[in-house]
């Protein structure tokens, strides 16, 4: 396959210098490139023109985005907020969120990391790492308790396969079945998913835990196996336990081994509990990389944002960029999370005052995120979440036969209720 000019170039760039990450592309992934030369980068050539006839925008006669007063008026925006967003993401919003990683994982402190590039939220995210790194029929390994759209966006749009690994032993991560995944996987890339705080089960592994995940993968790649790490970051920084890890893996595995190409996706969806305005970030590290080499993979997610969506939208990224700036943010952030926290901690009161839960359904473990699952003993999930629209005007999610509890959407009154309602639900069942 021939691949364009601009694709040979940033390919030149990830297999310089002995690097390995040009191997973990798939063969889209290879062929991907942002079209510097093209409308994009002429455009960027006459900004400064008097006369500038160039991208497909309306401007006034004075300069400023030709715009309905009415939708002006609506969102309560500046005008340049109509304009198109770079399809890398505004940099100045790069440039906040990058300083914000490493202040929220302070061991990334001295690692090189590259800029964030800015996605359509976490899911476009994914499916741009997809696109980048998973040709059809490749394995993605990931736990067997898992966020389903990952069907959709792995098996479903890239036709690469699902393979899973035990969730828990116990109480704990399961670190030596995803050791076992690993080592079954037959091909010499191993990609691997991780989800912390997990969707849909709420865990994030303990510090030691994290540890234990990380030194697999380093094992792994010193065999000299090639590790893709995907890090869906979605839920960070909502931990509610002590001793469990508080930073994402990307601060482990940044500069761990040149054969662990790390990749971060996270965003302010739920960190600061934007759902609807669609911004996520895809950030990429491994030992040794060069920042040329990190332009190159910032450069061919561009590329493939520009080729599914064009860019991400500009208001959101500009209201996020204000947001960041405000001297209320972390205030306010704080008090966002103790509501959270709260509910967590109502959660564990009620399944600790009353023991005799655990004769209609099993907890499984949870520290973290939006969410708690419990498994009904003798009885399978789906009839208890029918029985609980139906007869107690409660709905639940099923997923891997466990009954999913967002408590981030039930009032702290309600949450005794919620557990309440499911326990009489499955005792009725089981007297059946």
């Amino acid at each position: 396959m021939t691949f364009h000019p601009l694709a040979q170039a940033l390919n030149h760039e990830l297999s310089s210098e002995g690097c390995s990450i040009l191997n973990m592309l798939s063969k889209q992934g290879k062929a991907i490139f942002f079209p510097s030369k093209g409308i994009l980068g002429q455009g960027a050539e006459a900004k400064n023109a008097p006369i500038n006839a160039t991208i497909g925008t309306a401007l006034e006669d004075d300069g400023s985005p030709l715009t309905l007063t009415c939708v002006q008026d609506e969102i309560g925006t500046a005008k340049s907020s109509f304009l198109y967003a770079p399809s890398f993401g505004v940099e100045k919003l790069r440039e906040v969120w990058k300083s914000q990683i490493t202040k929220k994982n302070p061991s990334l402190q001295g690692k090189n990391f590259s800029l964030p590039v800015v996605t359509a939220a976490l899911t476009h995210g994914l499916s741009c790492a997809s696109y980048l790194f998973l040709d059809p029929e490749e394995e993605v390994i990931m736990p067997d308790l898992y966020w389903d759209n990952y069907e959709l966006i792995f098996e479903c749009g890239r036709n690469a396969k699902i393979s899973t690994f035990n969730t828990f032993n116990q109480n704990s991560f399961d670190v030596v079945a995803l050791k076992e995944a690993i080592s079954n996987c037959k091909s010499s890339k191993k990609t691997v998913l991780l989800n912390f705080p997990n969707n849909p089960t709420g865990y994030t592994p303990t510090e030691t835990e994290a540890k234990a995940i990380a030194q697999v993968l380093l094992e792994a790649a010193e065999s000299g196996d090639q590790i893709v790490a995907l890090l869906d970051d979605a839920y960070f920084g909502l931990v509610y336990e002590e001793g469990v890890y508080t930073e994402s893996l990307f601060s482990m595995l940044a500069d761990m081994h040149p054969n662990i190409l790390a990749v971060k996706l996270d965003g302010p969806t739920k960190e600061d509990y934007v759902w609807g305005f669609r911004v996520g970030f895809i950030s990429f590290a491994f030992k040794g990389a060069t920042e040329a080499q990190l332009k190159a993979l910032e450069a061919k997610s561009a590329g493939f944002i520009r080729a599914n969506i064009s860019n991400a939208p500009n208001p959101s990224q500009q209201a996020l960029i204000e947001a960041y700036t405000c001297d209320q943010y972390l205030k306010q952030k704080e008090q966002k999370y103790t509501v959270l926290k709260n509910r967590y901690e109502e959660i564990k009161k009620e399944l600790k005052a009353k023991p005799h839960y655990q004769n209609a359904f099993a907890v499984m473990p949870f520290n973290s995120g939006y969410f708690m699952c419990v498994r009904p003993i003798g009885i399978d999930a789906e009839s208890i979440r029918k029985d609980l629209l139906k007869d107690y005007g409660t709905g639940v999610i099923v997923c891997s036969g466990l009954i999913r509890l967002a408590f981030s959407s039930v009032p702290i009154h309600q949450i005794p209720l919620l557990l309440e309602n499911i326990y009489n639900a499955i005792v009725k069942r089981q007297n059946i």
